[in-house]
C-alpha cells in the first residue's frame, strides 16, 4: 500500500535526527494523514518542537511556529487590516495561521481569547478577518505544546479547544541508552537549530498526501468494529471514575485515525487492537476525571483502562 511506504519512508528519514519518539512520531504522520490536529504535553527538553520541525521538512510543507504569551493577541496570529496612508487603502497583513504545518509553541501560556482565535482554523480551515472569510493552505496542520509542570502565567485549555484535538500525545523523558545516543549526536555536531546540516530529505509533497487520503477512506471497517468504537463512547459516559466521557467527535476521531493507522501499517481493514491502542490519544484530553478519582491519584490513562477491561471486544 502507497500509504504504508510514505510512512515508513518518513519515519526512516525521521531517525537522521530524532532518537526513540517511534510511537509519538507515528501517531503524528498518522494525524496528519487524517486531517486532525495534535497536542503534545511535556516537559521541556523533550524533542515536542524537534518532531514538528522534522515532520514539516519531511513532507515539504510550509513551516510556522508561534510563541504564546500572555499578551499575545488574536490579530498576532490570524492577522489584521492594516491602513496604508500611501494609497488610502487597507492591507491584510497575513498572520502566522496562513501556513501548511503550524507549531503553537506553549499554547496554555495565552489567555482564552488569544486561544479561540484558532478555533475557527482548526476547524473550519479558514479564518474570518473583518468580516472576509480567508481559506487556509491545504494540509493545515496544528501542533500545539504545552508544558504540564508549570502552572504560573498558564490558562487551561476550555473543552471546546482540547476537543479539537484529534490526539493528545503525553512524551516523557528518554530511557537510559536513548539518552546516552542523544548526547553521543550532539558530541559529534548535531544541532537541533540547524537541521538542514543533517541532510533530511523531503519525502513527499503536500499534494501526495491526497492518494494516501483516498487510500484510507477505502479501508474497510467492520460493523462489530463500529460497534465497539460507540461501545467505548457509551461506557466512557457510564464510568463512576469521570465527569464527563466521551462525544460523539471522540467516537468519530477514534474511526478515523484506525482507518489512517491501518493504513500506515499496510492493511486495508481496521483490528480490534488499532482501537484499544488509539483510544487513549483519542480519549486522554475529551474526558474530565471525577475530584475523588483525582485525590486517588487516577490519571485519564488509567480510567480508560478501566473501562476497555470492561467492553467486550469483537471477534
Amino acid at each position: 500500500m502507497k500509504t504504508q511506504s510514505v510512512v515508513e519512508a518518513v519515519r526512516a528519514e525521521a531517525r537522521k535526527v530524532l532518537v526513540g519518539q517511534e510511537e509519538p512520531f507515528t501517531l503524528l504522520i498518522v494525524a496528519l494523514l487524517a486531517g486532525g490536529h495534535v497536542l503534545i504535553e511535556g516537559v521541556p527538553g523533550t524533542a515536542k518542537t524537534l518532531m514538528a520541525k522534522t515532520l514539516a521538512l519531511l513532507v515539504r510543507a510550509e513551516y510556522k511556529r508561534v510563541q504564546f504569551t500572555p499578551d499575545l493577541m488574536p490579530s498576532d496570529v490570524i492577522g489584521t487590516q492594516i491602513f496604508e496612508p500611501s494609497t488610502g487603502q487597507f492591507r491584510l497583513r497575513r498572520g502566522p495561521v496562513f501556513t501548511q504545518v503550524l507549531l503553537g509553541d506553549e499554547i496554555n501560556r495565552a489567555p482564552a481569547k488569544t486561544q479561540s482565535a484558532l478555533l475557527e482554523a482548526m476547524e473550519e480551515r479558514q479564518v474570518t478577518i473583518e468580516g472576509e472569510r480567508l481559506a487556509l493552505p491545504d494540509p493545515f496542520f496544528v501542533i500545539a505544546t504545552q508544558n504540564p509542570i508549570e502552572y504560573e502565567g498558564t490558562y487551561p485549555l476550555p473543552e471546546a479547544q482540547l476537543d479539537r484535538f484529534l490526539f493528545k500525545l503525553v512524551i516523557d523523558y528518554p530511557p537510559g541508552e536513548q539518552e546516552l545516543e542523544i548526547l553521543r549526536r550532539y558530541h559529534r555536531g548535531f544541532d537541533a537549530r540547524r537541521l538542514e546540516a543533517a541532510h533530511l530529505q523531503p519525502v513527499i509533497a503536500p499534494g501526495d498526501l491526497a492518494s494516501c487520503r483516498e487510500e484510507i477512506g477505502a479501508v474497510t471497517v467492520e460493523d462489530g468494529i463500529i460497534s465497539y468504537i460507540g461501545a467505548i463512547t457509551q461506557e466512557s459516559r457510564r464510568s463512576p471514575d469521570l465527569i464527563m466521557g466521551g462525544s460523539t467527535r471522540a467516537s468519530i476521531a477514534l474511526l478515523l485515525t484506525a482507518k489512517a493507522y491501518a493504513a500506515a501499517q499496510g492493511r486495508n481493514y481496521v483490528t480490534p487492537d488499532d482501537i484499544k491502542g488509539l483510544v487513549r490519544p483519542v480519549y486522554r484530553h475529551r474526558i474530565i476525571l471525577r475530584p475523588e478519582a483525582e485525590i486517588e491519584g487516577m490519571s485519564p490513562d488509567t480510567a480508560l483502562g478501566r473501562i476497555l477491561a470492561r467492553v467486550e471486544v469483537p471477534r
